[in-house]
């Protein structure tokens, strides 16, 4: 491939696409945005004039001029819009979660395969600031012979509110929300556990679907708690790592979110910077240690997918391993309704 910018089309204009993907896709010199899918048109065109705007997502797909498809919409057209992209040669970028179902999931990698385009999901989760700060604690053996290892995304939404996220139905409630973000972590750290334990449960009043998950993975000699709440007020416990020389713990969730949805730029000299007061503790027998966080680095996705589209580089988040993660939510939910630890592969 030339030099020449990559097109752009970004199918949904929500919240994930003004503050995960537009952001990056516009500040960064391998790529062009050239259409919007939405219903919210006057929206698009007031924040991005002269960019074309799509009524539906299909006619979006259907521009031979358009070169990558990034599909911000809601889960359950995930598969289906997947699907149509990729056999009408894009490349896509894909929300989490992958797909609804593992099948869905590995179909839509042998798609990518047999249409020879590229298919990657942004589990942007894997540049957080406190994450990376947690694989260089590991690399550097920080830790010692890690024996635990505890991650929360805990939330305080007490009232159930009208969003197809709180609906009954396949792919929605806040397993499938976060529980993509905290497996993926996990597996990217551990690999594939030996058993899944689950708990999945509908704690809030009038609840519709999941808003409580607590799940362990288990492996030889470490165990891995992962932990999400919506009736959780109390400061988010981000991660607790117990090894035979130290502890770590870190408390807050990583800053690019926020700085992004109130409009903060990446290339903004603050982005991504933790304040001092909100850095981890590293604890030993005798002391007590405040760890720097690193800075999150979410602009990375879209600099190694411009790579791999232009033959560079492999992409950022390799779906078969997304496949994995969404076996395991799959079977957390299962040891959840046989109320029964389940071995992975059987």
């Amino acid at each position: 491939m030339s030099n020449s910018k990559i097109k752009v089309g970004v199918i949904g204009f929500g919240n994930s696409a003004k503050a995960f993907h537009l952001p990056f896709i516009t500040t960064q010199a391998d790529y062009q945005l050239v259409a919007i899918s939405s219903s919210k048109q006057d929206e698009v065109q007031a924040a991005f004039a002269g960019v074309t705007c799509y009524a539906n997502a299909e006619d979006l797909i259907f521009d031979p001029n358009i070169e990558l498809v990034i599909i911000t919409a809601p889960n359950h057209v995930h598969f289906s819009l997947t699907k149509l992209a990729l056999e009408h040669n894009k490349h896509v970028v894909l929300e989490k979660p992958m797909a609804n179902t593992s099948d869905e999931a590995q179909q839509l990698v042998d798609i990518a395969n047999q249409h020879n385009k590229l298919l990657t999901i942004y589990q942007n989760r894997r540049w957080d600031g406190d994450f990376l700060t947690v694989k260089k604690l590991l690399a550097d053996k920080k830790l010692g012979d890690l024996t635990y290892f505890e991650s929360h995304f805990d939330r305080f939404r007490p009232v159930v509110e009208t969003r197809w996220r709180e609906e009954r139905g396949l792919g929605n409630g806040i397993w499938f929300d976060l529980g993509p973000h905290l497996v993926d972590q996990a597996l990217h750290l551990f690999g594939l556990p030996t058993a899944v334990t689950g708990r999945i449960l509908e704690m809030r009043e009038n609840a519709k679907t999941a808003d409580f998950a607590h799940v362990i993975l288990h492996y030889p000699n470490l165990e891995v708690v992962l932990h999400a709440s919506a009736l959780s007020a109390a400061p988010n416990q981000r991660f607790r790592l117990d090894g035979s020389k130290a502890s770590y713990i870190k408390y807050g969730l990583d800053v690019q979110e926020n700085q992004l949805k109130a409009g903060m730029s990446p290339l903004d000299e603050a982005y991504a910077k933790e304040a001092q007061g909100d850095f981890g503790s590293l604890f030993s027998a005798d002391a007590q240690k405040s760890v720097v966080t690193l800075d999150g680095q979410y602009p990375t996705f879209y600099h190694l997918m411009a790579g791999a589209i232009k033959g560079q580089g492999e992409v950022p988040v390799n779906p078969q391993d997304i496949v994995n993660v969404i076996k395991i939510i799959e079977l957390a939910n299962q040891s959840h309704q046989q109320a029964k630890t389940l071995n992975f592969g059987d």
